[in-house]
């Protein structure tokens, strides 16, 4: 059954209003398959005969988006609605000279010729939601009103994905789907068809002209869906880990120290930690899971004693921000996906940091997120989660004010102490916010003591003559 949400009526009413002119109009795509599957679908999309510029008419409150395909999104009546559906002409597309988008467009009144062009069987479904045996109440039972040409039903029972017609020529069309192929049979649980996987390995090199941000938002849903680690091992089965991240397929075989990584080797470890993602994650985090330990095949190293990765968070730091521009995050998000590389392995040292180290550890952005990679990196190896522990209890029991505590000096004290400006200030303003997060500074007199202890005297009592020259050094 389907609750009786807003987004559910709006494509109800439009179905409703399009039928009423004339036209054939179906709930179509992911939302069928959601309702098939028990799920609560995110959105509803409506597949009609009616061409954009009926429906353009038909509706107060458009936006002709996608027209040029045959796509109008249609927004409810109450402008503080946060939603809008979107209405597809039933259509037949021409050859995918881009890769991405058809050359031509042929709208078409035919409804199983439009279901040809999609992806997938089990988003070649429609539904008729005024057939009889669908309607309940407020809310719609998916049985018999389900028009399915594509052998979708059969497939979702199955739990197959399966691209419709000829798999490569579904993914010709749109080199994205073979990433999508891989999304889809993770979130569901899914097989992917022997014919389709086989597809997508043979075009596996070809995703390379698919634009890096779509390629980046794609993997981005693979790891905040609840099933990453399963997504990236069909990323490695379909030969396209190495395509779009050869970095992490490298990790496979990278042995680690048994006493610290009874797990096995760095892929088996990142694997691990990615299936311990929660749906729903943030997309940092996430990012910052998959690339913690990036730097370490390139570091490995069998030293007599053991395996080591001398510098590999230097390394994994540079190699993370390399993958963040080349993915074209944001400044923002590359700068949170490298700090949880760069500090995911100072928990070790937290019970022997200073107390104004660790409330500097704990001033880190979204120090939660830091906190959630370092209790899936423990769990994914040793379990010993002794620091992480100490860590979580000693943040959650500061209050804000200790950890960032209003500073007692600033440049304007240094200066009026006889300070001379300049590149110095720096240290010692760090000197004596060290000393006031240690407690050993309280107010503004015991800050200058330490910057005087630390640092001399300004220079002004050191030579007093400097603090006035004569007359003739003036002139000099």
């Amino acid at each position: 059954m389907a609750p009786a949400t807003p987004q559910f009526a709006a494509a109800l009413r439009i179905v409703e209003m399009l039928r009423s002119a004339g036209h054939q109009a179906f709930l179509a795509g992911g939302c069928v398959r959601d309702l098939l599957l028990g799920r609560s679908p995110l959105d509803y999309d409506v597949a009609t005969s009616a061409t954009p510029d009926v429906v353009l008419a038909m509706f107060p409150r458009t936006f002709a988006v996608g027209a040029h395909f045959g796509v109008v999104l249609v927004a409810p009546e109450d402008p503080d609605a946060a939603f809008v559906t979107e209405v597809a002409t039933f259509r037949s597309d021409s050859a995918y000279s881009d890769g991405r988008h058809p050359d031509a467009v042929r709208y078409t009144q035919s409804a199983k010729e439009d279901v040809q062009r999609r992806d997938f069987t089990i988003n070649g479904l429609l539904l008729d939601p005024f057939h009889a045996s669908t309607r309940s109440g407020d809310a719609l039972a998916v049985r018999d009103g389900v028009v399915d040409y594509v052998g979708g039903v059969a497939d979702l029972e199955a739990g197959v994905i399966r691209a419709i017609g000829r798999a490569e020529m579904r993914f010709e069309e749109d080199r994205l789907r073979t990433l999508r192929a891989v999304r889809f049979a993770a979130r569901f649980g899914f097989a992917l068809e022997p014919g389709t996987l086989r597809a997508i390995r043979s075009l596996a090199p070809r995703i390379h002209s698919v634009s890096r941000e779509r390629i980046r938002d794609e993997l981005t849903k693979m790891l905040t869906e609840g099933r990453a680690r399963r997504a990236f091992e069909l990323l490695d089965e379909t030969s396209l880990l190495k395509e779009t991240l050869p970095e992490i397929e490298r990790m496979k075989g990278v042995e680690q120290p048994p006493q610290f990584h009874p797990e096995g080797d760095v892929w088996t470890h990142t694997l691990m930690l990615l299936e311990q993602l929660e749906p729903g994650c943030s997309m940092t985090l996430a990012w910052g899971a998959l690339l913690h330990d990036v730097g370490k095949p390139p570091t490995f190293r069998m030293a007599p004693d053991r395996i080591r990765f001398d510098g590999h968070v230097e390394v994994g730091v540079a190699m993370a921000g390399e993958i963040c521009r080349r993915f074209r995050f944001s400044n923002e998000e590359t700068r949170q996906i490298v700090a949880l590389v760069e500090n995911h392995m100072r928990f070790a040292d937290a019970e022997r940091m200073k107390f104004s180290t660790l409330k500097r550890f704990f001033r880190l952005a979204r120090f939660e997120e830091h906190l959630a990679l370092q209790r899936m990196d423990v769990l994914a190896s040793n379990r010993n989660l002794h620091s992480w522990e100490f860590v979580r209890e000693r943040w959650q029991s500061m209050p804000e004010e200790v950890v960032r505590p209003r500073p007692l000096i600033s440049g304007r004290e240094l200066i009026a102490a006889g300070y001379a400006p300049g590149a110095g200030f720096r240290d010692m303003l760090r000197a004596a916010e060290d000393a006031q997060l240690e407690g050993a500074a309280l107010t503004v007199d015991d800050a200058l003591r330490v910057v005087r202890e630390r640092f001399g005297p300004p220079a002004s009592e050191q030579r007093p003559e400097l603090a006035h020259p004569t007359r003739k050094e003036k002139s000099e």
